[in-house]
């Protein structure tokens, strides 16, 4: 058996707060990871970790990005035990969708069409519990008590195959605790480094 582990967040993003308001939800995020330090997460996210676009599955870090400024944000870590082959499974799949993430965006109609409990499959587009969703269910590892595109990440914090392993601040999960964060970055030298790393980008396509 192995375990496959998931990471429930209200970060207090924008976003976060206005899916907050209109669930009044204790979490607002979902995230996967398939080793216990929680070393990468899996979700449909920020995929530059700062702004909230572009958007979509990509690789999060608890010392990167909103995990590392929001020290304060409310979280629960969850395991789920699996059978060795609906981990590998989970995790190939996971791993797949981070291959062609620029094939995939965030589902923000779905997300909307979600709190209103209406399903609605959109082709390369995913809100993170969806994202979830799909990875766990497709691989054999849970059977989900409702539709994909219908789970909110409080969902998984219900199920009684989820074991909880940790309830409270982000600052205060182990995983995260154990972690050499260095100082924090100013939001004037993350939006240099994006900006850089934007010009870069277009420069190298210019000679593609």
């Amino acid at each position: 058996m192995k375990t496959i582990y998931i990471l429930l967040t209200r970060s207090g993003t924008l976003l976060s707060k206005l899916v907050y308001a209109a669930t009044g939800s204790s979490y607002t995020h979902a995230s996967m990871a398939f080793d216990a330090e929680l070393s990468c997460l899996y979700s449909s996210t920020r995929k530059n970790g700062y702004t909230m676009f572009p958007a979509g599955p990509s690789k999060e870090y608890l010392n990167k990005g909103v995990f590392r400024l929001r020290d304060d944000a409310p979280c629960a870590l969850y395991a789920l035990e699996v059978s060795d082959e609906a981990y590998f499974r989970a995790l190939h799949r996971a791993e797949e969708f981070m291959r062609h993430s620029e094939e995939y965006s965030f589902n923000t109609l779905g997300l909307i069409l979600c709190g209103l409990h209406i399903r609605w499959q959109r082709r390369h587009h995913y809100f993170c519990s969806q994202f979830v969703s799909e990875v766990l269910e497709q691989s054999g590892a849970l059977a989900l008590p409702k539709d994909s595109t219908l789970m909110h990440p409080n969902d998984y914090a219900l199920l009684p195959q989820l074991k909880c392993l940790y309830k409270g601040r982000l600052a205060d999960l182990p995983q995260r605790k154990a972690m050499d964060l260095g100082e924090t970055p100013s939001m004037v030298s993350i939006y240099t480094g994006l900006l850089v790393e934007l010009l870069q980008r277009r420069a190298q396509s210019l000679f593609e």
